[in-house]
């Protein structure tokens, strides 16, 4: 991926001389790089429960996830012509998700070519979650990850925090039908730094990614003995901030690409489906979930659950 990345940047950062330039080939990058941001925001937005009924006062669990996106056909690939204005054309070419060779960019006459996709038909990302219960049928769960360095790639940190609230309490009369119904809010925050480097061209940056993921849901379950099936209706919000430090240079290009490439892409907001069980087993609880949206997401988990 980084060297895919590279091969975009060395191209658009030759012809974006000119302000509309510019903006267009913010289109090209956003178009490219979008479905990465928009896959690990949905990932984000899972995995937050397996239950309707928040925990007793005092009440919790420490749960590891882990959640599959699937990535959907029209976010493999995208035309050149119709993600800009007038400054690039072209035909079909894959996103960094997709697969096959990037097409070519035709800009004054001028070719250049887009970078392969890395071919991945799902992005997988696990989590650690803790969950403790409050007053009033509430429960707080908190994601942390400190900042992580990877080898030479870069960094990973990760921060969340979550609601779930019973609503049937509030509510006379159904709150004596035996079910459980709650409101839950969660909202997790990635951030990502990508070292790009070319030894050729004695070229090195920072890629900063950083990813914001809230989801609203409205939970129904109903235990029976270990087994608890639920299902949840909601709404996800993912939004994406894309740059890269001002320090970067290409073959001695006196070029400040901190405009080109500091993009927030287009919010992506979706209502979504979820259906899934809970199994316990003593204070181990088991579960699984399928969530039906733009991109769908499969959750498997463990953890420890008491009260």
């Amino acid at each position: 991926m980084k060297k895919y990345l590279f091969t975009l940047l060395a191209g658009l950062i030759g012809f974006s001389s000119y302000s509309q330039d510019i903006k267009d080939g913010k289109s090209l990058i956003e178009a490219y790089v979008s479905p990465l941001g928009y896959s690990l925001g949905a990932a984000l937005n899972n995995g937050w429960y397996n239950t309707a009924k928040p925990h007793k006062l005092g009440g919790f669990d420490v749960t590891i996830t882990a959640n599959i996106v699937m990535i959907p056909e029209e976010a493999k690939s995208f035309n050149i012509s119709k993600s800009n204005g007038n400054t690039f054309s072209g035909g079909e070419t894959p996103t960094v998700l997709g697969n096959g060779d990037g097409a070519k960019i035709d800009y004054q006459g001028n070719l250049n070519e887009m970078p392969k996709g890395i071919n991945i038909p799902i992005v997988p990302l696990p989590m650690l979650q803790a969950g403790v219960g409050l007053i009033k049928g509430t429960e707080i769960d908190i994601r942390y990850m400190p900042e992580l360095k990877i080898s030479s790639i870069g960094k990973v940190g990760l921060f969340g925090i979550g609601l779930k609230h019973d609503v049937l309490q509030w509510l006379p009369i159904v709150d004596k039908i035996p079910i459980d119904l709650s409101i839950q809010a969660g909202y997790t925050n990635l951030t990502t730094e990508i070292m790009l480097s070319e030894p050729n061209l004695n070229t090195e940056a920072t890629t900063n990614l950083d990813i914001s993921a809230t989801t609203i849901n409205l939970i129904l379950s109903k235990k029976v003995l270990m087994f608890t099936p639920y299902i949840g209706l909601g709404y996800n919000s993912i939004k994406t901030a894309f740059n890269i430090d001002e320090d970067y240079n290409i073959a001695g290009l006196n070029i400040d690409i901190a405009e080109l490439t500091k993009i927030e892409f287009e919010s992506k907001n979706n209502f979504r489906a979820n259906i899934g069980f809970r199994f316990n087993v003593t204070v181990i609880a088991l579960q699984a979930n399928y969530t039906f949206s733009e991109y769908p997401t499969a959750t498997l988990g463990v953890g420890i659950s008491l009260r």
